[in-house]
């Protein structure tokens, strides 16, 4: 979603504003802007696309000032345009947002009564607006801005600097995350800690409600009844080193070969290098206790919580709920007792996520967290944290972030199993031994890449491509479906195999390639079956087997791709990359935007 940086130091801002935007990018945005403050005005540049139009303009028009706010947007109200792009500003207010105001047409509405004229067609430029407004009435810019936020309704987070005062910069929070950074005679805001991570890593995190006055001394956070509060100022885990592509052309390309890494490095905070016991982080609850696991999580982190379903119930025992969290938020399910409720998000920003964290929390649930971001709301409001080890993952279309959740849910499977005494102590062996292997097998499934570019040129002309799979399969073509249409825009759809004669199968002729995931588990007969339906009516199958299954069903096929043997239980792991690198090297073929595909954002933070 939008990203906004805020800086009130000693030295020009807006060079500093960039590179802080530049370490948002990864959140998605089709617009960008800064103000800064100039002889007691505003110099505000603002451009449509990417950062570097901006950075032109900046070439062009140069602004000063070490006082300035910036931002990245993400279009909700309003088309992307440079008119539409933040940040808004009167005479004497100028805002970054990100978020949605809610109730801004009532708003605009009321202002306009008022005599306020307004230039955008997007919710936020009634923030500035509004605290002009109060402006007008004599109160000072924290004083109006106090006031402007009662009004707001929605969720948001702000960034606002006031015309003439040079030693003010205020910040607020509703369900948008945003952070305070503090430097030595200088201070900070951000959307999220990496982008303040080459000015300093002492950073502390606004909660819900909060709002906070800075100047160059320090900070002074309000809560929601504008009670003075304290919010501890932590060391961020982000360093100041530049994110960059290395010898990539594409993040995206980057992140799914730095899998057996940070698989690895996952694994490796789990389990024990000696013995093979997986432990989880200390626990303010009995894993035996554990009666049902509610999960809830949105897109490509719901098809981790499907497959960690399979993983759970046949290791463990223990039913299992799953929803997208937009539906369990609004479906408000009975929760059971002794219940755990299990969410997951790369950001664990996620808006819908950590709304349906909140429900379970109050329905008297156990909250885990599976996040890649452990200075995250989600991760400071679950009671138990289990953190992925992917690092920071910038292309929008999640890789990394994918796999080294699902490593994370197959330890947290297999101690739940252990501590229901559900699984044997040499079965948990067996496992344990599985998952030790997953890098260097996923180093394995990389090796195809090259085959899998060559493969992509083709099934780059398709209008629609299907995907399908069985038991824990089915969630790897779901994501691989998810991927597809995500960065390359081509149709495509994950489904189980099973329902292909329900329906999906209207929809095959020579057209229509069809991926086929098939570990050779307990179902490869049941797929063996799918696959021939579907060969029989003209499509073009990419086959996802290993050496066994290949040598079975190979021939039937386009195109096979040999999967290292692996135990079942670790096979949707692997299975999921090369699905990644056909999707990866689809949209390159097709020339789309691989690391910013377009209407999608890394992190969603509004509903």
């Amino acid at each position: 979603m939008c990203g906004i940086v805020g800086i009130i130091g000693e030295v020009e801002a807006a060079p500093r504003i960039i590179t802080g935007l530049r370490r948002l990018e990864y959140r998605g945005y089709d617009s960008a802007g800064l103000a800064t403050l100039v002889n007691g005005g505003f110099g505000v540049r603002r451009a449509e696309g990417k950062l570097t139009h901006l950075e032109q303009l900046l070439v062009e028009r140069p602004v000063t000032g070490a006082l300035g706010i910036g931002h990245t947007r993400w279009a909700t109200h309003g088309v992307p345009s440079e008119s539409n792009a933040h940040p808004h500003a009167t005479e004497r207010v100028a805002v970054v947002h990100n978020g949605i105001i809610e109730n801004f047409q009532t708003l605009r509405d009321e202002l306009a009564t008022e005599g306020h004229e307004f230039a955008t067609d997007t919710d936020t430029e009634v923030v500035p607006q509004l605290i002009h407004y109060y402006l007008k009435q004599g109160l000072a810019p924290s004083e109006a801005t106090a006031q402007a936020l009662k009004r707001l309704e929605g969720a948001f987070a702000l960034g606002i600097i006031f015309a003439g005062e040079h030693d003010v910069l205020i910040g607020a929070r509703r369900g948008a995350p945003l952070a305070v950074g503090h430097g030595r005679g200088e201070m900070f805001l951000a959307s999220d800690a990496m982008a303040l991570a080459p000015f300093t890593r002492q950073v502390s995190y606004l909660e819900e409600g909060d709002w906070v006055v800075l100047d160059h001394s320090g900070a002074v956070v309000r809560d929601a009844e504008d009670r003075i509060v304290e919010r501890e100022i932590l060391v961020t885990e982000h360093d100041g080193g530049s994110v960059g592509k290395d010898n990539y052309r594409h993040f995206m390309h980057k992140e799914i070969y730095e899998q057996p890494a940070v698989i690895g490095d996952t694994l490796n905070s789990y389990v024990h290098p000696t013995t093979g016991a997986v432990s989880l982080p200390d626990l303010p609850f009995i894993l035996d206790d554990i009666s049902r696991v509610s999960i809830a999580a949105c897109g490509t982190s719901y098809y981790a919580g499907l497959v960690a379903r399979y993983w759970i119930e046949d290791l463990a025992g223990v039913p299992v709920d799953i929803d997208i969290s937009s539906e369990f938020r609004y479906r408000a399910p009975p929760l059971a007792d002794g219940g755990v409720a299990l969410f997951i998000s790369q950001s664990g920003e996620t808006a819908d996520t950590l709304a349906a964290l909140r429900y379970a929390k109050e329905g008297g649930q156990k909250i885990a967290a599976v996040v890649n971001v452990p200075e995250s709301t989600m991760a400071r409001e679950a009671d138990i944290v289990l953190p992925t080890r992917a690092g920071p993952e910038i292309g929008v279309a999640s890789t990394k972030a994918f796999t080294t959740q699902l490593a994370t849910l197959a330890c947290f499977a297999l101690a739940l199993a252990r501590a229901k005494g559900a699984v044997s102590a040499e079965r948990e062996t067996e496992l344990s031994h599985a998952l030790a292997q997953v890098p260097a097998c996923a180093a394995d499934v990389l090796a195809h890449d090259m085959r899998i570019r060559d493969l992509a040129e083709s099934l780059a002309q398709a209008n629609t491509v299907l995907y399908i799979g069985r038991g824990s399969g089915y969630p790897v073509a779901m994501e691989g479906a998810l991927k597809l249409k995500e960065i390359s825009y081509i149709h495509a759809e994950g489904f189980a195999a099973g329902e292909l004669k329900h329906g999906p199968i209207a929809l095959i002729d020579t057209d229509v390639p069809v991926v086929v995931v098939a570990p050779p588990d307990n179902l490869f007969e049941k797929t063996a079956s799918n696959l021939q339906e579907v060969v029989a009516r003209g499509a073009q199958v990419v086959f996802l087997s290993d050496k066994r299954g290949i040598a079975k069903l190979g021939d039937m096929a386009r195109a096979s791709i040999e999967i290292p043997e692996v135990d079942d239980f670790v096979a949707p792991i692997l299975y999921t990359i090369p699905v990644q690198l056909l999707a990866y090297h689809v949209a390159v073929n097709r020339g789309t935007d691989v690391d910013q595909p377009r209407n999608l954002a890394k992190s969603v933070t509004v509903e």
